[in-house]
């Protein structure tokens, strides 16, 4: 008998089936040893990936598998040997993505002419969608779209149906303290979108203090002071748009006003919409209000519940203003418009706006078209009185037909766009449903008053 040679090693199962006495036993971990034998195996780049031969790198996983997958193999460990090959496969798989990414966004960095910082720019003025289309096209691109600066203004209008609190609150971190300006909801139509409390949250936490711009459209807030408690984080805050907005607690909208003046004080342009309720300003908060925002120059109030007295407050307290709608405001009259030509000869106020103004005096409106003709109240240059309710005349009745010097008006004040559209009696029922009525003069279903300015005033007044 040949005596035992000591450099013969002995028999190990492993080596007829090393996988699965590596499933048994796993062996200790060591990063070398698996780098070492990944490579090995990724440079089999010599052998035939699928053919007949048995050399090719197809047919050794079929071995390997028979191998291991044999009908004495329990069930068990048959399914977790198939399933960690099938992680394995998927994490090669991932792998050599993330390679192919790599490279190509080298060849882009190489290939773009752009510097990083001008691409970030160029993106920061892209929309939402726009930025989130590029950001998918590449690593780089992607890089770039996650600056902070791409999320300066936030405008989600346009995709408002598919905007929930996670994106909101998404886009709001990833502007941090960069974020300036905020737009929400639906512009085009008064459908109703609901948001939680948790939507404007991250305002709360050192992302509003630079904000400047916020307008929210046709939104329902649950509960509704989380507007106030946003609000009361916005300490420079200059433009401020709510329109159509429902407060899961029926807050008060004039409460808004409130918190406007008690926080935001560095106000410039306004613009609230009373939806919904009798809730009426009161004229202490009026007066806080103009006392505490000295910048206002652009203020809409629709709906809300304005009288003569707060509309003389509003304009001769704010010195700045030089846009007002109260536009379907129930409590106005007209007879704040008689001391404007005295008490505001100084003042900036180039647009007023009067529409739809249930109780607006026939009477009060022609004295103060006088007054204009006097040569009061010169910086004035758009008037708009259109009702599709008319006028007040004096007997107590609706006039749509009223008196007003229309061509004196043309003649004297060349650069005054004066507005007065109303329907004609026999069709006022229809008007009152909400027919839209243009300043057509074909028009026979109407009456209308209007002398035009120059054009470039006109458009100043619709930009505002």
């Amino acid at each position: 008998m040949d005596p035992p040679n000591p450099k013969r090693p002995r028999h190990d199962p492993s080596v007829e089936n090393p996988i699965s006495y590596s499933l048994r036993i796993p062996p200790p971990f060591n990063q070398s040893n698996v780098d070492t034998t990944i490579s090995s195996f990724l440079s089999l780049s010599d052998l035939p990936l699928f053919s007949s031969s048995p050399l090719s790198i197809a047919c050794s996983f079929d071995r390997v598998l028979d191998k291991v997958i044999t009908p004495s193999s329990t069930d068990d460990t048959s399914d977790r040997f198939l399933d960690r090959t099938l992680q394995l496969a998927s994490l090669l798989h991932n792998s050599t993505k993330r390679c192919i990414r790599k490279r190509a966004t080298a060849q882009n960095s190489v290939s773009w002419p752009l510097l990083p910082e001008l691409t970030t720019k160029v993106f920061s003025m892209l929309d939402m969608k726009s930025l989130m289309q590029a950001s998918v096209c590449c690593t780089m691109f992607n890089k770039c779209a996650m600056d902070r600066v791409c999320y300066s203004h936030i405008d989600l209008t346009t995709a408002a149906k598919n905007v929930d609190n996670g994106v909101v609150c998404i886009m709001i971190h990833r502007a941090g303290k960069e974020l300036r300006s905020l737009k929400l909801g639906c512009v085009s139509s008064r459908s109703i979108f609901l948001l939680t409390r948790s939507c404007l949250a991250p305002l709360t936490f050192n992302h509003g203090g630079l904000l400047r711009s916020l307008h929210l459209y046709n939104l329902i807030l649950m509960p509704g002071k989380s507007l106030c408690d946003v609000l009361s984080v916005c300490v420079n805050l200059a433009d401020l748009k709510i329109i159509g907005f429902v407060s899961g607690d029926k807050l008060n909208p004039v409460e808004h006003l409130g918190s406007i003046t008690r926080n935001c004080r560095l106000i410039e342009h306004l613009f609230l919409e009373h939806c919904g309720g009798a809730d009426s300003a009161t004229s202490s908060t009026v007066v806080e209000f103009v006392d505490n925002c000295p910048n206002l120059s652009s203020l809409t109030l629709l709906q809300f519940g304005v009288n003569d007295a707060m509309a003389r407050t509003i304009i001769m307290g704010f010195r700045q203003l030089k846009y007002i709608n109260l536009s379907g405001t129930y409590g106005i009259n007209g007879s704040f418009l008689r001391d404007l030509g005295l008490s505001c000869r100084d003042s900036r106020l180039q647009t007023l706006l009067l529409c739809d103004c249930y109780y607006l005096k026939e009477r009060e409106v022609l004295l103060f078209l006088n007054s204009l003709l006097a040569g009061e109240f010169k910086s004035i240059r758009h008037i708009d009185v259109s009702s599709k309710h008319g006028l007040v005349s004096d007997g107590g009745i609706a006039t749509f037909e009223p008196k007003f010097p229309v061509e004196e008006l043309k003649k004297q004040k060349p650069g005054l766009t004066f507005v007065a559209i109303f329907p004609a009696p026999s069709s006022s029922s229809s008007s009152s449903s909400g027919e839209v009525y243009s300043d057509d003069t074909s028009s026979s279903s109407r009456s209308s008053y209007y002398s035009y300015g120059d054009q470039e005033e006109e458009d100043d007044v619709n930009s505002i």
